[in-house]
């Protein structure tokens, strides 16, 4: 009898109709905690857990912890940007190191539907904790809500699936994501109101270092899409 070699991974073989109906399954809660996510803490006397740890220039940044995730999200207000603009900019993956400079390489593996996509990411050695040398195989499903509200839902694929789309690299860790992705809420004058959440699970206690940090790369983050999204032509511009 043959031995498995240490360590052993599991990987399962699905079809792509199995996959496509997982991720519409997981991928439909994820976009209700986002949609949550951006209404909480605007004046209906719920802040749902949310602690607001910095306000400044009209950027918020909060944090929410349930068990062993911890929630991040970033709020905030651009000006004379539209919704599409800033989607446009966000969903661009071959741009994504432009405004995430810890993010090696970002590429997808498979495109389920127009609108459902698998990606693989890659985070370097210099990246931030929880970041640093991993890898993670996630889904991302982009929808538009009845009020014109823009919703790009990503979350981790379960590990046997991710090993069976796409083998780990034998220098990375395999990472983990939680429900996280943008809310994208159009207001006038072709402005909108942006909720980033970013939702992990380092098992264990998160050290306040780790959190002053993060908190640093969500701002780069936001200050590097609004450039970007105010250089992006609008629809009127095409």
């Amino acid at each position: 009898m043959s031995s498995c070699p240490a360590p052993c991974s599991r990987s399962w073989s699905i079809s792509e109709d199995s996959l496509r109906r997982y991720v519409h399954f997981a991928s439909e809660s994820c976009i209700q905690e986002l949609l949550s996510a951006s209404d909480s803490n605007r004046g209906n006397g719920s802040n749902d857990g949310w602690k607001v740890l910095n306000l400044d220039n009209g950027v918020e940044i909060s944090k929410r912890r349930s068990g062993s995730l911890h929630t991040f999200r970033s709020r905030w207000l651009l000006r004379s940007v539209s919704p599409q603009q800033f989607i446009t900019v966000a969903n661009a993956i071959d741009a994504a190191k432009q405004w995430d400079s810890d993010l090696v390489e970002a590429k997808y593996i498979r495109d389920l539907e127009d609108n459902l996509s698998i990606i693989h990411l890659r985070f370097g050695e210099n990246s931030k904790p929880l970041f640093r040398n991993r890898e993670f195989i996630v889904y991302e499903r982009r929808e538009t809500m009845e009020d014109g509200t823009l919703v790009v839902a990503v979350a981790s694929l379960p590990k046997e699936i991710a090993a069976g789309l796409h083998p780990k690299q034998s220098n990375a860790i395999r990472g983990l994501l939680q429900q996280s992705g943008w809310v994208v809420e159009k207001l006038e004058s072709d402005s909108c109101v942006v909720t980033y959440v970013v939702q992990l699970d380092p098992a264990g206690w998160l050290p306040k270092c780790f959190v002053n940090r993060f908190n640093t790369k969500l701002v780069m983050i936001i200050e590097n899409l609004w450039k970007l999204a105010q250089a992006c032509p609008s629809n009127g511009d095409r």
